[in-house]
């Protein structure tokens, strides 16, 4: 996580008077995670923002689960998903295990009549194509493509739109989000070999103090169900708030590529990590330097992990074919490698500049009735000889 930042206006202390200008008092707010034992921050509310006037009927947005034990290598075309005009309409869950949901989006218009919150997972949202404003309680975080949006669980934002062409790639975490140990000090600082480093952070700035009243409508995700809450008040009306929770943005072209001799195994791509699950970044690279060198990778066999890739762009040494938004599933327990003709075809290569974002999860994955909608059904038979 980020280390502590502070916008707008607070207290001396915690817990202390803190009036406005009419001497009535700002309302304090604890957003807390793991009870009090970890990070948090302290926000101050124009309002107090337990003033609900309505909460309507929730409705289920459960993923229609249709394969629940996967033996199989597969891969599914993302950019077949139908672009919808709202946000959390377009979103739909293609993986999911008790760990996480991965989801792909193509939402066309920006939220403006609602507000939402994620209160039971941290989300990071890949931004494939489109850029906008993300707009939080916390303040705002200008995206654009290649970043990494990482939302913690409890906060509430919008999303605007630069354009109606967007294309996201989701990962919800029932666990939080952080970057890897071996990358921080004790101190919590990113290490000098880490390939990430704390000027990569976009940190929330421009604090909008929204004191308004009226009927707002956020919607609030827990248990897979939408719960319609109505609020007296804007949730985005906070005078100030620091602390050590709070969104930020990392682009996948600020990560510092780990190369050596010899072919390097995945971990040194790895960007985030939660309980049972990390996330990882392929990025233009040097290839393997050593005199004889294979760059392609070679075979391996996920004895306890799933692996999913999502395609962003570029050439990828270890396919013959790959498109934009193309999502590879390479199951816990057998083989998978280099497609035939790639090994012998990168030797003596010398640079990738393939772009991908990658999922290793150590529990297996589920697959959702719409996965099943956009496979290419033969993918298993991609490695036999021509």
């Amino acid at each position: 996580m980020p280390h502590y930042h502070h916008l707008g206006k607070f207290p001396h202390k915690r817990h202390t008077i803190f009036r406005k200008e009419d001497q009535s008092l700002y309302a304090e707010e604890l957003v807390s995670t793991e009870g009090f034992s970890d990070v948090y921050s302290l926000v101050y509310h124009c309002h107090a923002p337990t003033k609900v006037l309505k909460i309507d009927k929730p409705y289920s947005v459960a993923p229609s689960i249709v394969i629940d034990h996967n033996m199989q290598h597969r891969s599914f075309q993302g950019f077949k998903i139908a672009p919808k005009d709202d946000y959390l309409e377009s979103r739909v869950i293609i993986l999911t295990n008790n760990d996480l949901h991965i989801s792909l989006a193509a939402p066309r218009i920006s939220m403006k009549n609602y507000f939402f919150k994620n209160s039971q997972a941290d989300e990071v949202i890949f931004i494939h194509e489109g850029s906008g404003i993300l707009r939080t309680m916390y303040g705002n975080i200008k995206f654009v493509y290649g970043d990494h949006l990482v939302i913690p669980r409890g906060t509430i934002y919008q999303i605007e739109f630069d354009t109606s062409v967007n294309r996201l790639f989701i990962v919800e975490s029932f666990t939080p989000i952080k970057f890897p140990k071996r990358y921080v000090n004790r101190n919590g600082q990113l290490l000098e070999n880490a390939p990430l480093y704390e000027r990569d952070i976009k940190l929330v700035q421009d604090l909008e103090t929204h004191d308004e009243k009226g009927e707002f409508k956020v919607l609030i995700k827990r248990d897979d169900m939408i719960f319609p809450y109505y609020y007296q008040y804007h949730p985005f009306d906070l005078i100030g708030w620091d602390g050590c929770h709070y969104p930020y943005a990392i682009s996948v072209h600020d990560f510092e590529p780990i190369t050596g001799r010899v072919h390097q195994p995945p971990p040194v791509h790895q960007t985030f990590e939660a309980h049972n699950f990390v996330m990882c970044a392929f990025v233009p690279r040097m290839y393997d330097y050593h005199p004889d060198a294979i760059p392609a990778p070679y075979n391996h066999s996920n004895v306890d992990s799933d692996e999913v890739l999502y395609y962003v762009d570029g050439d990828f040494m270890s396919r013959s074919h790959v498109e934009k938004g193309q999502i590879s599933l390479h199951p816990i327990g057998i083989p998978h490698g280099p497609h035939p003709g790639t090994v012998e075809k990168s030797i003596g290569a010398k640079f990738t500049n393939e772009l991908a974002v990658m999922v290793d999860t150590f529990r297996p994955l589920k697959l959702t009735k719409a996965a099943l909608e956009i496979e290419d059904e033969d993918y298993y038979r991609s490695w036999l000889d021509q």
